[in-house]
C-alpha cells in the first residue's frame, strides 16, 4: 500500500496526472518508471524499518512469543491503514496511466498487454536477484542462520539485530516494487490494499514453504492459477474463498508446503 502511493507522489512531484497526456513511450517511459520505483521502494523500505524498530524489537529484546509480535503486527497493520484512510480518504485513487496498453501475444485464447509482460518480467528479475543475495552473500548466510536458529547465529558471533533489519528493508523493497508494478496495472491504489494481498502472500509462502524464496514463487503461481480457474468455473465471487479452502488444505495434509521440509526434518 505505501509502494503505490509512494508511486504515486512520484508521479505527482514530476508533474504527470491522470488523463491522455500522461502516456509516455521509450526512454522517457522507463526513466518515469525508475523513478517512480525508487521512490516506492524507499517509501516501503523506510517503512518497514522504522516499524522493526518500534514494533517488533521492543518484543523481541524483552524475549515475547511469537503470538505478541503478531498482534503487534496486526496492530500496526491497522494503524497505517487508518493513517492513509485520514489522510487519502476511503475511496479508490487513480493513478495515471504511464504507458499505452496494448496486445503483444496471445498464448491459446489468452491476450498478453505489454504491462502484464512486464509484470512478468520484474517479478522474476526481482525473484532472481534475491534469491542469489540471500545464498551467495554473507548477509543472506547470515539470514539464513538467524531463520534456522537465533540461538547459533547468536553464538557463532551473527548481529541479530542487524539481520532482522536487513530482512524488513529487504521485505519493504520488495513491496515498495511490487506496489508500482500494482499501479502501473490496476492504476488505482487505497488505503486497504495491503490487507488481501498480505493475507495471500502468507498463503502463497504457506503452499510454498515458509522460509523457502522458490517454494513461495511456486505457491503464488500455484494459487493464482487456482484461483483464476476456480473463478472462471465458479464464479469471481468465489475466488477469495478458493484461496483461502486452499490455504486449510494445505494446512491439513501438507503443513511444510510444496517444497517444505518433511515434519521429521524440521523437528530435527
Amino acid at each position: 500500500m505505501i509502494g503505490t502511493f509512494g508511486a504515486l507522489f512520484a508521479t505527482r512531484w514530476m508533474g504527470i496526472a491522470a488523463g491522455p497526456g500522461a502516456i509516455h513511450t521509450g526512454i522517457t517511459l522507463v526513466l518515469i518508471l525508475l523513478a517512480a520505483a525508487i521512490v516506492a521502494m524507499a517509501a516501503s523500505g523506510l517503512t518497514a524499518v522504522l516499524l522493526e524498530r518500534i514494533a517488533y524489537r521492543p518484543l523481541r529484546r524483552r524475549g515475547a512469543g511469537r503470538l505478541s509480535a503478531l498482534i503487534s503486527a496486526i496492530g500496526a497493520s491497522l494503524f497505517l491503514q487508518e493513517t492513509f484512510a485520514l489522510w487519502q480518504g476511503r475511496n479508490l485513487v487513480p493513478f495515471p496511466r504511464l504507458m499505452e496498453k496494448r496486445v503483444l501475444f496471445h498464448v491459446f485464447n489468452a491476450e498478453i498487454r505489454n504491462d502484464q509482460l512486464l509484470v512478468i518480467i520484474a517479478a522474476l528479475v526481482m525473484m532472481v536477484v534475491l534469491d542469489r543475495f540471500v545464498r551467495k552473500t554473507r548477509l543472506g548466510r547470515g539470514v539464513r542462520a538467524v531463520a534456522q536458529s537465533s540461538e547459533t547465529a547468536t553464538l557463532m558471533g551473527v548481529n541479530i539485530d542487524r539481520v532482522v533489519t536487513l530482512t524488513f528493508l529487504l521485505g519493504g523493497l520488495m513491496a515498495g516494487a511490487a506496489g508500482l508494478l500494482w499501479v502501473v496495472y490496476l492504476e488505482n491504489t487505497g488505503y486497504n490494499i495491503g490487507f488481501l494481498l498480505g493475507i495471500k502472500a502468507f498463503t502463497a509462502a504457506v503452499m510454498g514453504g515458509i522460509g523457502n524464496l522458490r517454494g513461495a514463487l511456486l505457491g503464488g503461481l500455484a494459487l493464482g492459477l487456482i484461483e483464476n480457474y476456480g473463478a472462471a468455473i465458479w464464479g469471481a465471487e468465489w475466488k477469495d474463498v478458493i484461496a483461502f479452502s486452499l490455504l486449510l488444505i494445505v494446512l491439513m495434509f501438507r503443513p511444510t508446503g510444496l517444497l517444505g521440509e518433511s515434519l521429521t526434518a524440521a523437528r530435527a
